[in-house]
């Protein structure tokens, strides 16, 4: 993770005032901090409540895994340049976040893909389901995202590391970009801007395309279901999935299913903080505020809490009134 052109980079950021940048740190540190207890509080009921230990929940607890870590990845920095007004980080602080960066993302689709096939079998093959998803199934599926995730990001990345940086050590944006990362460099990238644009281009399209296949058939499978509480539960099902899915492949193809990024830069940054910062908060409210299942088993967490800290509290004052 050493560089002979570059120690460190300079991370620009936001073109904002000073005060501004206070502000900003205070919306993101608030959006970040709620985000990872959501996810942690969605996490906590996968594990703890049986109603949950379904296929559907297994790979919704994953997501809020890799929601964690994904914002994880970018905030914590964002939040020292932003507080500090110290824009630097280090080239293997810079090469680390942009890895991961990519890495998680990737796992993300491709998690989502798995949870559109998971829908598909649950509304087009109910008596199925639970041979077709079982517990091995969906375990390989999940490692199997991660897998790909970690393999398609590596190699790309270290081929980065093995650039010469010798234009600038500035990168024009608020986390180490692949495109404005390859900007700086003095070194033939035509190599390496080929092989991101269509590994991106695969890893979304493929996610893509799989997904629309799954929702056809499911689409068609709710029209032929006789009642419409049928029709309304198995849309509500899907629907959450279906947002989020839409919202992240229409970003992610905006930011990096194009040839060249250089000249739009600037542009990249408003999406970018949509998929880093605003996106892992609202999942956890998109996942839940429609699912009936999950806000009940949020409600009996939150009676259970309660009851055992009046029960706590109950025992303490009868052995303090002992004494």
């Amino acid at each position: 993770m050493e560089n002979r052109s570059v120690s460190e980079f300079i991370l620009v950021g936001f073109s904002i005032s000073r005060q501004t940048e206070i502000v900003l740190a205070v919306v993101f540190l608030a959006m970040y901090m709620t985000s990872v207890l959501g996810n942690v509080v969605i996490l906590f009921l996968v594990v703890g409540d049986s109603r949950l230990h379904t296929p559907m929940y297994f790979f919704l607890g994953n997501f809020s895994v890799l929601d964690i870590l994904f914002t994880s990845a970018i905030s914590p920095q964002l939040l020292w340049n932003l507080f500090s007004n110290d824009k630097s980080i280090s080239f293997a602080g810079c090469m680390t976040q942009s890895y991961f960066y990519f890495f998680l993302g990737t796992v993300e689709l491709l998690l989502m893909t798995s949870m559109s096939y998971d829908r598909y079998a649950a509304i087009c093959k109910p008596l199925q389901y639970h041979a077709i998803m079982n517990g091995q199934v969906c375990a390989q599926m999940v490692l199997g995202s991660w897998l790909a995730g970690f393999l398609s990001v590596l190699f790309p990345t270290i081929m980065i590391t093995k650039l010469s940086f010798c234009k600038s050590n500035v990168i024009d944006h608020f986390f180490c970009d692949s495109g404005p990362l390859l900007s700086l460099s003095c070194t033939d990238i035509r190599f390496i801007e080929l092989m991101d644009f269509l590994l991106s281009s695969l890893i979304i399209v493929f996610s893509l395309i799989l997904t629309l296949v799954s929702y056809i058939y499911i689409i068609s499978a709710i029209t032929r279901i006789a009642t419409t509480t049928g029709r309304a539960k198995a849309f509500n099902m899907c629907a959450t999935h279906l947002t989020i899915v839409t919202i992240s492949c229409s970003i992610s193809i905006f930011l990096y299913v194009t040839p060249s990024q250089k000249e739009t830069l600037e542009v990249h940054k408003v999406p970018a903080v949509l998929t880093t910062i605003v996106c892992p908060l609202l999942n956890p409210f998109i996942f839940t505020l429609k699912n009936d299942t999950v806000k009940q088993a949020m409600k009996d967490a939150v009676r259970h809490s309660r009851e055992l800290i009046v029960h706590k509290a109950f025992s303490f004052w009868r052995k303090k009134s002992s004494f």
